[in-house]
């Protein structure tokens, strides 16, 4: 089993910054990818940026604006979340992509439990 927990939301101004992190622990034996997706209210869970064998992707709203990182070492990726707009309320979710051992190459997909980000003046 993989746990994936997400730290860092809060309540920030518009044009602030915030940083999130997500910390995956448990059985694992390689990570393929890690990333971040958000859910406003009344619509769905959608990517924000995710990280996979050192390339980034992000949705087109936050390029420029947020940066995507990853500490091999710890398991973590981060996001950088500057110039914050209200639309960028919302629940962030970490998601990542594993390989729980050698004999299997399976990749199981692990969810964190969220953290609000709330943009408001």
């Amino acid at each position: 089993q993989v746990q994936v927990v997400e730290t860092g939301g809060g309540l920030v101004q518009p044009g602030g910054s915030l940083r999130l992190s997500c910390a995956a622990s448990g059985t694992i034996f390689s990570i393929y990818s890690m990333g971040w997706y958000c859910q406003a209210p009344g619509k769905q869970r959608e990517l924000v940026a995710t990280t996979s064998g050192g390339r980034t992707n992000y949705v087109d709203s936050v390029k420029g604006r947020f940066t995507i990182s990853r500490d091999n070492a710890k398991n973590t990726v981060y996001l950088q979340m500057n110039s914050l707009e209200p639309e960028d309320t919302a629940v962030y979710y970490c998601n990542t992509v594993v390989r729980e051992n050698f004999r299997s190459d399976r990749l199981n997909d692990y969810w964190g439990q969220g953290t609000q980000v709330t943009v408001s003046s």
